[in-house]
């Protein structure tokens, strides 16, 4: 009997295995069979033509009824132009449509071409946040400010109104024209140098102007070695805010070395607020910049924080207008190198226009300087705030150069939630590029008659002031520009001293009144310059 279960019972072990063998011998048979007759490449090409097609659909379900090109190259887009930006293509898709569309890589982009689509934009926070660029977040970091939302927004911008009151403007008019004069003497130095011809000044503007900008924000906290660093830097980061760009940093890319330069800089403003820190806390310490300023509301506010906690009952005179918390250094250089990224590339911009269009016009730039000796006939005195605002033509000239060729051409913000745009039967998805444009609102007949033409009368005895739905230069809404009248002053400041001071000479190219677009615009051929020190006859003469 146990002869016979033991047969039985090595007979049922063996045999499952055995099926099973057999079984899975069979699987891989029929597997490798299959297998034999799969073509990789031709899997490859299957998957490939499924990806390119969804890419395809996916852009005609978001592009709709918009303006735009009927096929996208797949994955890419257009690329290649954001590495190489061309104002004609801009131009051309502006004109295209109220509304039009690219996408590029991941991103879809709209594009808001008119006053009242820009307008729209810009006054729905609710539905849209600003991005600046799709690789901002990374180089600017994404908890600074100008990314934030809502209510967080609103509290933190009351925060920074203080620094731009005409008060505040004032204490920082002796820097700016510090600056301005050093920098006056390497313009003559150069134009030495090279024996009067003229030679590309595009490059020494944007130094000119970082420095102003440091002066500015920062004070004597950096020296001016540190200065042209941070304007060295500030090109790579320029460089690096292309439109759309690769998801992610590659290194050795234009990001990458963006990104570099963007943690150098932060680092050099955190090291200024350490030190503004220290000096705002002593006795009669008085502010010379932003950065002191912005620390002595911190310390009013800690100081009156102080008096309530200990019972006292603070008079509402002695009662700071804004109650601050207490930034943190890193905090405050996040938002001291938006500063610098708002106003340097776009007052280059403005500044090299501005030498260009007066130099070729020295109609206008004679009535600047008769203008200046009138209020100002010393050139060796100081410029006080009241002396430019009792500037009109001055204030003519720069406000038609912002009209004319506006240095921020482009605003992109984020969709963050469905967007629909009932002008134009259209919702915009979440996830999606929005981007006002400023050029054909500044460039609109109806406001500016001849708009193509240079005109600063037209803010004398024209009514461009009354324009303001179409004055788009700084944005409007929640996020406009919050240094306007400083950029507007500044640049004032620097015209009336420059023609005050020195001659110039522009040499006229093919290409000087082509736009070159780099982040804002400048002239294509670089603008060629030269100086030379005005005389005490040419002084006479201007106040003639």
């Amino acid at each position: 009997m146990a002869s016979v279960m033991e047969a039985f019972n090595a007979s049922t072990t063996h045999y499952p295995g055995t099926v099973r063998a057999t079984i899975a011998t069979g699987d891989l048979g029929i597997l490798s069979r299959a297998l034999e007759h799969v073509n990789f490449l031709s899997v490859f090409f299957t998957l490939f033509a499924i990806a390119v097609a969804y890419d395809q659909i996916e852009y005609w379900r978001l592009k709709g009824s918009l303006a735009g090109q009927p096929f996208k190259i797949p994955f890419l887009g257009p690329f290649h132009e954001s590495v190489k930006p061309s104002f004609e293509k801009y131009y051309a898709k502006w004109v295209s449509g109220n509304l039009c569309c690219v996408s590029v890589f991941h991103k879809f982009v709209i594009i808001a071409s008119t006053r009242d689509m820009a307008r729209k934009v810009f006054n729905s926070p609710a539905f849209v946040k600003p991005c600046v660029v799709d690789v901002a977040h990374k180089l600017l970091r994404p908890e600074n400010w100008v990314f934030l939302d809502g209510k967080e927004h609103v509290e933190y911008r009351k925060g920074l109104n203080g620094l731009f009151t005409r008060q505040a403007l004032e204490t920082y008019l002796p820097g700016q024209q510090e600056v301005y004069r050093e920098y006056f003497e390497e313009f003559l130095q150069m134009t030495r140098e090279k024996d009067g011809v003229g030679q590309p000044f595009v490059y020494m503007l944007r130094e000119l102007q970082c420095a102003v900008s440091c002066r500015t924000f920062v004070g004597h906290y950096m020296s001016r070695e540190g200065v042209k660093r941070i304007a060295d830097d500030y090109y790579n980061i320029t460089a690096a805010m292309e439109l759309v760009n690769f998801p992610i940093i590659i290194p050795f890319t234009k990001t990458w070395y963006g990104k570099k330069a963007a943690d150098k800089v932060i680092e050099a403003f955190a090291n200024c607020a350490a030190k503004a820190r220290v000096r705002m806390r002593k006795p009669g310490a008085e502010p010379e910049c932003i950065l002191d300023r912005w620390l002595a509301h911190m310390l009013q506010s800690d100081r009156h924080r102080d008096r309530v906690a200990k019972g006292e009952q603070v008079p509402q005179d002695e009662t700071p207008a804004m109650l601050l918390r207490n930034f943190s250094d890193f905090e405050i250089s996040m938002t001291i190198f938006t500063f610098l990224f708002a106003s340097q590339d776009a007052t280059s911009s403005a500044c090299s226009w501005m030498l260009q269009l007066l130099a070729d016009r020295p109609e206008m730039l004679q009535k600047v300087r008769e203008e200046a000796a009138n209020i100002r006939p010393d050139p060796s005195h100081e410029v006080t705030l009241d002396m430019l605002e009792n500037m009109p033509w001055t204030r003519a000239c720069v406000k038609e150069v912002l009209r004319y060729r506006p240095p921020v051409i482009m605003v992109p913000y984020l969709v963050k939630k469905d967007f629909h745009i009932s002008e134009s039967n259209y919702t915009a998805k979440k996830g999606s590029m929005i981007i006002p444009s400023t050029w054909l609102s500044l460039h609109d007949p109806e406001a500016y008659p001849s708009p193509d033409v240079y005109d600063p009368e037209r803010w004398i005895s024209g009514t461009a002031e009354e324009q303001g739905k179409n004055w788009l230069v700084f944005g409007t809404g929640p996020h406009y520009c919050l240094g306007q009248t400083y950029a507007v002053l500044n640049l004032m400041c620097f015209l009336h001293m420059l023609a005050s001071e020195l001659e110039w000479s522009h040499t006229v190219t093919a290409r000087s009144e082509e736009i070159r677009v780099f982040a804002t615009i400048f002239p294509m051929d670089d603008l060629l310059l030269s100086f030379s020190r005005r005389g005490a006859e040419a002084a006479v003469a201007g106040s003639a």
